[in-house]
């Protein structure tokens, strides 16, 4: 069976998708040498895996969950000669971690990084007729030079780290593309004059056609020369259709460059900091956040239906969350979709766990990954922001600066200066910060509220400061609590944990719920919450719902709690 072949890029879609997703030839191994890595150009490979899952997954139909040092994946296509006459590009959603493809033998391209998309143009390698791919994917949790996130560098997962994601784990395409083509763009909105700016990048000379629409009905278009690899257009558009929480309004596109089509879509809005307030299309709107983790039972990092992305993002919003922290993990660009349609925020964050942060090629692999990230998901407008650490423990204890953190964070406003930027979500802040994010998890409900009881006088106790003192100044910024709750419940006779101590009964974990939020909310100098989290994860078993996304409270009265007006959106 053939899963995920919907177009994994409605952002960026062509007609000339031919979807690679499903059986595959495959071997994996639990070491890596120089001579294996050499010897899989040529090796028979004794089993079959369905793609796009991981062979960890049940759905891959491996299911192996020890660690696993190299996996290789093989598959003929067959090209006619009418297609050689384009440019053939392999897509890969994502690969963890080094990957290397080779066509019919010849090494085409090695890519590094277990999150970001790319992808290489094979047409020179290729020939009419059948054609063999062969994937050669390289990972290991346990080296402190990639990034990995939650998965587990033990043998099995154990607290907040779960099972491993070998290999490839996102939808595998062609694309047919004409010689002359349109290579990126990328969308500016304007709000206050009701346009778009597009900038863009073509591969050769000729004239660019670029519509606008909502809905069918026409909403402005441009059309110039190009000579040279960049373009630029500002479309004025005729209606004001805004993307705003709970709206998703989309305006479509429509590029055309000689023979080349290719469908788009953008939302109307921009995002500031204005004070101590997220501000969206110059409204005040408080995060009312969870935590996403992105697993799934069956397919560990991938869902097995386009219906199961979107359905994580109604069973948040049936609890009254207007968006989510994406957590240690890029999500595919199919849920961003569904996010941009719902009109659901979402910080975009990468999975640099697992990374030692005073090791030189960590830092590259890191740095180089992120530029792709945040590149890729540039145009989606359910992204309002951007994190590309989480908690950087072992990183103060040993750094003598923060160096490669405020690095960063000045690349993230350098390829973004449209979104806020946190830093480091949590721990350890930086001097220049743009928010004042925390992690909290404290017991007690009263020292909980005291730690924000004094942000005008320029006090913030999080529980950072409360383990090891002032060691991030506060200094005015907006103020995230971006992690608190992580209350556990825990079925009798199962095993799992939580943050802090378990509540006993459903009414006990529900007035909990609500009495940190209500604190939360109650706050007029706090921006925004985000509680820990929508959905079990194997054994962290703190979520609003099991791992199969069964409610464990009533929604109802979540969301009740959840949507009430916070008393900094009541501030003029």
């Amino acid at each position: 069976m053939v899963y995920r072949t919907e177009h994994p890029d409605p952002q960026w879609e062509r007609e000339g998708f031919i979807n690679l997703n499903g059986e595959w030839d495959f071997d994996f191994y639990t070491e890596n040498t120089p001579e294996i890595i050499e010897s899989l150009k040529t090796a028979p490979l004794t089993k079959k895996i369905t793609v796009p899952f991981c062979p960890e997954s049940e759905l891959s139909g491996i299911g192996f969950k020890d660690f696993i040092s190299v996996a290789v994946y093989k598959r003929n296509i067959n090209i006619t000669a009418e297609q050689l006459e384009n440019n053939i590009f392999l897509h890969f959603g994502a690969v963890d971690f080094k990957t290397t493809v080779l066509v019919n033998g010849a090494q085409v391209g090695i890519h590094i990084g277990g999150y970001s998309s790319f992808e290489f143009n094979i047409a020179p390698f290729l020939k009419t007729g059948e054609n063999e791919i062969l994937v050669i994917a390289e990972d290991d949790v346990k080296n402190k030079e990639q990034p990995s996130g939650k998965q587990s560098a033990k043998p099995v997962s154990y607290g907040c780290y779960y099972t491993r994601t070998t290999g490839i784990w996102q939808t595998v395409w062609l694309e047919i593309v004409p010689k002359a083509y349109i290579k990126s763009a990328k969308y500016y909105p304007d709000v206050n004059n009701g346009s778009v700016l597009i900038l863009g990048e073509v591969c050769g000379n000729g004239e660019i056609v670029i519509t606008a629409s909502y809905k069918g009905k026409p909403m402005g278009s441009s059309k110039l020369q190009v000579n040279g690899n960049n373009f630029s257009a500002c479309l004025r558009l005729d209606e004001i259709h805004l993307w705003e929480v709970g709206n998703g309004r989309l305006y479509d596109l429509k590029f055309t460059f000689g023979e080349d089509r290719v469908k788009s879509y953008f939302g109307l809005r921009n995002t500031c900091l204005e004070g101590k307030k997220f501000m969206l299309n110059s409204e005040c709107v408080f995060q009312r956040l969870v935590l996403d983790q992105g697993f799934y039972p069956d397919g560990i990092y991938t869902a097995k239906t386009d219906e199961a992305l979107a359905n994580d993002i109604k069973i948040s919003m049936a609890a009254g969350f207007n968006g989510a922290r994406l957590h240690q993990k890029v999500f595919e660009k199919r849920f961003l979709y569904h996010c941009d349609k719902a009109g659901y925020m979402v910080w975009g964050e990468h999975g640099n766990w697992g990374m030692d942060y005073t090791n030189a090629i960590a830092c590259e692999n890191f740095i180089c990954e992120w530029v792709e990230i945040v590149e890729r998901d540039f145009n989606h407008p359910s992204i309002i922001g951007w994190c590309p650490f989480n908690e950087t423990w072992g990183y103060r204890e040993y750094a003598v600066s923060d160096r490669i953190i405020e690095s960063v964070y000045k690349i993230t406003k350098a390829t973004d200066s449209t979104r806020p930027c946190i830093a480091v979500s949590g721990n350890y802040h930086i001097n220049g910060m743009e928010i004042y994010d925390v992690h909290d998890y404290c017991n007690s409900l009263d020292t909980f509220k005291e730690g924000y009881a004094h942000i005008k006088e320029g006090i913030v106790t999080d529980q950072v400061a409360r383990k090891e003192g002032e060691i991030q100044k506060y200094s005015g910024q907006p103020v995230f609590v971006s992690e608190y709750g992580g209350f556990a419940f825990i079925a009798e006779g199962e095993k799992g944990w939580g943050y802090g101590n378990a509540p006993k009964t459903w009414e006990e974990l529900l007035e909990r719920y609500t009495n940190y939020t209500d604190a939360l909310l109650d706050n007029p100098d706090i921006m925004g919450f985000c509680y820990t989290q929508l959905y079990d994860v194997e054994q962290e078993k703190n979520g609003l719902y099991t791992y199969n996304r069964i409610p464990k409270l009533d929604m109802q009265k979540i969301k009740a709690v959840n949507t009430r007006k916070a008393k900094i959106e009541e501030q003029i």
